[in-house]
């Protein structure tokens, strides 16, 4: 059966060592009066302050030390800093999946907003049940020139086949000359 293991009064006298290494990760005005040291284990004390940050009421800084058997009180390691929260600390809530949390009428009014968003994308009234006519209908397709769907069919930065393409160094030496 494993033994207690006792307060380690080295680690649980060097509250000053523990405030120093709070120091480390904040100021000085945010560090309350000492708490409490609690045993961890074997030579391992955890020391606890007030923490005095505006809205963290209820928390309290932490530092853990540790040191090696004979180890005078110069020699301890400082194992771990932070902020934990106590009993009466406020807490966010509980994480709830998206899924768990929505309401139908929040999913209906979701769904109904896609349905419009596509509607409205397609160019047709989310609640018509017609389709709109095209703009252009095969017979005014046919009836294009061969040269009218030559140039229409191009891509706008593209010069049609019989147009010889402007090159701006050519435009730049009719200048010079």
């Amino acid at each position: 059966m494993a033994r207690k293991a006792i307060l380690d009064t080295t680690l649980a006298k060097a509250v000053d060592h523990a405030r120093k290494a709070l120091l480390e990760i904040t100021d000085d005005a945010s560090i309350g009066e000492h708490l409490e040291a609690v045993n961890d284990g074997e030579r391992l004390v955890t020391h606890r302050f007030e923490a005095l940050l505006p809205g963290y009421e209820g928390w309290s800084w932490f530092a853990t030390l540790t040191r090696i058997p004979r180890a005078q009180a110069k020699d301890l390691t400082v194992c771990e800093v932070g902020i934990l929260p106590g009993e009466d600390a406020l807490l966010a809530p509980a994480w709830v999946p998206w899924a768990e949390r929505v309401r139908p009428e929040e999913m209906d009014a979701e769904r109904r907003a896609a349905e419009e968003a596509a509607a409205a994308s397609d160019g047709t009234d989310g609640d018509a049940d017609t389709e709109a006519p095209d703009e252009s209908s095969p017979a005014e397709a046919q009836a294009e020139s061969p040269e009218e769907s030559q140039y229409s069919e191009a891509p706008a930065d593209e010069a049609p086949a019989d147009e010889a393409p402007v090159d701006a160094d050519d435009d730049a030496d009719a200048d010079t000359k």
